[in-house]
């Protein structure tokens, strides 16, 4: 039975990053937090340890129910690891992603004077 494995490799064997050197990466630039405390990549993981997890918009927190040394299907991940974040940090994540209506596809040039009119309703409409 493993008792403690590193924690990059436990973050990329429940699919909190798709590739091992996300997750490293994740650690080295103090991303990763372990109760409270900035972690190393190799740092070893417990069961019962909460991990804080920032990206991008949305910090995460889950803990270890079990220890990985390999990558697990997607299905069995709630029997590794419990999340704990906040059903408001999804909901807010989510109401900025339909917020960003004004994102213009690279290559498309400039928005016409209808298109920009419409934006300005739009904004009005959100109160922005």
């Amino acid at each position: 039975m493993i008792e403690g494995v590193r924690i990059d490799k436990w973050l990329w064997a429940v699919r909190l990053f798709k590739t091992r050197s996300q997750a490293t990466d994740a650690c080295k630039s103090g991303k990763i937090r372990i109760d409270g405390h900035i972690v190393k990549p190799s740092r070893e993981v417990k069961t019962g340890d909460e991990i804080s997890i920032s990206q991008q918009a949305i910090t995460k927190n889950v803990k270890v129910l079990g220890i990985l040394d390999n990558r697990v299907g997607a299905p069995l991940v709630p029997d590794y690891m419990k999340d704990l974040t906040p059903e408001e940090e999804y909901a807010r994540v989510k109401m900025m992603r339909q917020l960003n209506f004004e994102f213009r596809d690279p290559g498309t040039g400039r928005p016409t004077k209808r298109h920009r009119r419409e934006i300005e309703v739009l904004k009005k409409y959100l109160g922005e």
